[in-house]
């Protein structure tokens, strides 16, 4: 039987991804005497972080007390006050947070303003995460960050004293986790009330990537492992198939004996993995 290899249909940028990454670009070939830097990675992969580079755009790990030229707000977004610390610097700041983050933060906002306990669903250390918490801690201090049913017991105590428990979901969070968390809320809450936040693109990658993994004997998930929607991608399939998550073509040198065995293999990849990544996996499988 002849080896066969699937490509995903929803492999690589979103349209958030693709935005920044353009945008930026875009910002610098525009005003190309002007400083154009972003602040934090725009988005988790460490090919275009160095293309970004080599154009002369420079990612900063922190706000300098006087800054010069253009500040992006990367995909992830920012807290409230961290966007007010760029400003005071003296920078341009522009925004390029993700529309289905923004709406998140949004989300979160309301539900604070209108006096639910709001649970994140998300890991706590991720920056999309850290700006919506951030954003609805200004509104109320009723908000706890989980990414599991045993990280929210932590606030059980606080969640059962609430009369009204809102939930809003970091986009790229997997649904299982989401389900498993409100299952748990339903039973300890008086009122419920949840946004289902996880964005359409990785909604539609994950599920993609679960019909694959049932009719494949393999497949091979490209991103970096810091991506979240990548990393949690992986993390589905595997109950599933066979899987491997690899950041570039050259990783796949250390699974060739699981490669040569398989009959059938896809390849999916995450929202922030350029195109000419997944080129190169696919021509080096194909050969």
């Amino acid at each position: 039987m002849p080896k066969t290899i699937e490509l995903a249909k929803y492999a690589g940028f979103c349209y958030g991804v693709k935005r920044a990454v353009e945008t930026a670009k875009k910002l610098k070939a525009e005003h190309p005497d002007m400083q154009v830097s972003i602040l934090g990675e725009l988005i988790h992969n460490a090919n275009v972080i160095r293309e970004l580079e080599s154009l002369g755009i420079k990612t900063l790990q922190e706000i300098p007390e006087k800054g010069e030229g253009i500040c992006i707000i990367r995909s992830h977004g920012e807290s409230p006050e961290v966007i007010e610390k760029i400003k005071q610097a003296g920078f341009e700041l522009v925004d390029l947070t993700c529309p289905d983050v923004k709406k998140v933060q949004q989300k979160a906002i309301e539900m604070a303003k209108e006096g639910y306990f709001v649970v994140i669903v998300g890991k706590s250390e991720h920056p999309e995460v850290v700006a919506i918490r951030a954003n609805a801690l200004l509104w109320s201090e009723n908000v706890a960050v989980a990414a599991s049913v045993e990280q929210l017991k932590e606030f059980e105590s606080q969640i059962k004293s609430h009369r009204k428990v809102g939930v809003v979901v970091q986009t790229t969070q997997r649904l299982e986790t989401l389900n498993s968390i409100v299952n748990y809320l339903t039973s300890i809450s008086k009122e419920l009330h949840i946004a289902n936040t996880i964005c359409r693109s990785t909604a539609n990658r994950q599920a993609e990537a679960k019909e694959l993994a049932k009719v494949s004997d393999l497949v091979i998930v490209a991103g970096s492992k810091k991506s979240a929607n990548t990393t949690h991608l992986a993390e589905i399939l595997k109950d599933i198939t066979n899987v491997i998550h690899i950041e570039n073509d050259e990783e796949l040198e250390n699974y060739m004996d699981l490669i040569e065995k398989s009959e059938k293999i896809a390849l999916t990849a995450g929202a922030s993995t350029p195109q000419n990544i997944i080129e190169k996996v696919l021509n080096k499988i194909q050969k």
